[in-house]
Formats: C-alpha cells, sequence, structure tokens
C-alpha cells in the first residue's frame, strides 16, 4: 500500500498498466454494473442543476427514466448513483455512430454547454475509492473481462493507470497530491526523477 497523507493507495495504481480500448469494451463500464455510477453528495445537487444543459444530448428513453427516477437516485450499498435503464445503461449514456457508449454529460463538457466535467467516479475507472473514518482506501478495479483489451493496450503502450488516471487523479486529490504519487512510483521502479 502506499500512503499520502489520509490516502491508502493499492500498489497496482503503479504497478499495472492501463489504457481504455473503447474500439473493444464499446465503452461497457457505462453499460455493466451493479448499479448506476457512484456520486457525491455534491454531485447530486451538480446534476439537477446542469441537467436541463445535457437533456439535449440524451435520448427520449433516458429523459422519460430521469423524468421517472429523477437525476440520481440511491442504491443500498453504494448511495447516491446515477439511475440506469432496466438495470444497465447509465441515463446519462450516449451511444456514437461506432456503437461506442460515451457519457453525454462529458460530451456536454467537451461542446463547452457545462464546467462539470462528469462524476468523478467515472472519471476515475479503473481506480475505486471506499471511505473510511479518517481515511480513504484508493484501489485499482479493472473489470476482468470487459478491461482486458484496455490492460493489453496498457501493457503494449506501457502506461501505467497513475499515469492514464493524471487528470482525473488531480482533479479528485490535487497536482500536489499527483506529484507525491508520482514520485512514489519513480522511487518504486528506480527512476531518477
Amino acid at each position: 500500500m502506499i500512503a499520502i497523507d489520509n490516502i491508502l493507495l493499492s500498489d497496482e495504481i503503479i504497478e499495472e498498466h492501463f489504457v481504455c480500448d473503447l474500439t473493444k469494451c464499446k465503452g461497457g463500464c457505462c453499460v455493466d454494473g451493479d448499479c448506476g455510477a457512484p456520486l457525491t453528495e455534491e454531485e447530486t445537487g451538480i446534476l439537477a442543476k446542469i441537467y436541463p444543459k445535457i437533456k439535449k444530448y440524451l435520448t427520449p428513453e433516458y429523459i422519460a427514466e430521469i423524468d421517472t427516477q429523477g437525476t440520481h437516485v440511491i442504491d443500498s450499498q453504494y448511495g447516491f448513483v446515477t439511475p440506469t435503464v432496466n438495470g444497465g445503461i447509465c441515463v446519462y449514456g450516449i451511444t456514437d455512430e461506432m456503437g461506442i457508449v460515451k457519457c453525454g454529460i462529458e460530451q456536454a463538457w467537451k461542446d463547452g454547454k457545462i464546467k462539470f466535467r462528469k462524476p468523478i467516479s467515472c472519471h476515475l475507472f479503473p481506480i475505486r475509492i471506499i471511505e473510511h473514518i479518517g481515511y480513504e482506501s484508493v484501489n485499482y478495479e479493472p473489470r476482468e473481462t470487459l478491461c482486458k483489451p484496455a490492460c493489453k493496450l496498457g501493457k503494449q503502450l506501457k502506461v501505467p493507470v497513475y499515469v492514464f488516471l493524471k487528470d482525473a487523479i488531480i482533479r479528485k486529490y490535487g497536482e500536489e497530491f499527483y506529484e507525491g504519487l508520482e514520485a512514489v512510483a519513480k522511487k518504486v521502479k528506480g527512476i531518477k526523477g
């Protein structure tokens, strides 16, 4: 384990490799899961506020689900999560012409319509955070079958998980935290920096 402040990170975050290969997985992480994407309480308010701006990116079926369920729901295990359609695809999912599921929230962000990129749990995937009293544990949890192509591509390109997720880690924990993590990784790998 790597300890930075009150954050405990699994060693796999610096040891394993990962680069999403959307042509192979088709954005399956937005479709396959026990429930929707975990949300912070702050994110539930943000989603409610920005929903009118992202609504035009979504299909009528998904809009109907949001009209029924709301912009977020509560899961008994994970707390606040994004709603799903029949326990499958996230209501904020959009499918492109190649059949790849992407995030409608993120597309609105890319188009400059909103300032919120997407839920931090989505941005950090395949890292999962578990909050404990006084600390957080940060674990590398790729989906066994779904993420095989991403693990293979990451190894091929020699991109460690923490490097692939640099923007998301900085968004969650800040630049100084990321620099500390990078320093630990270089030390472990014997790289002078």
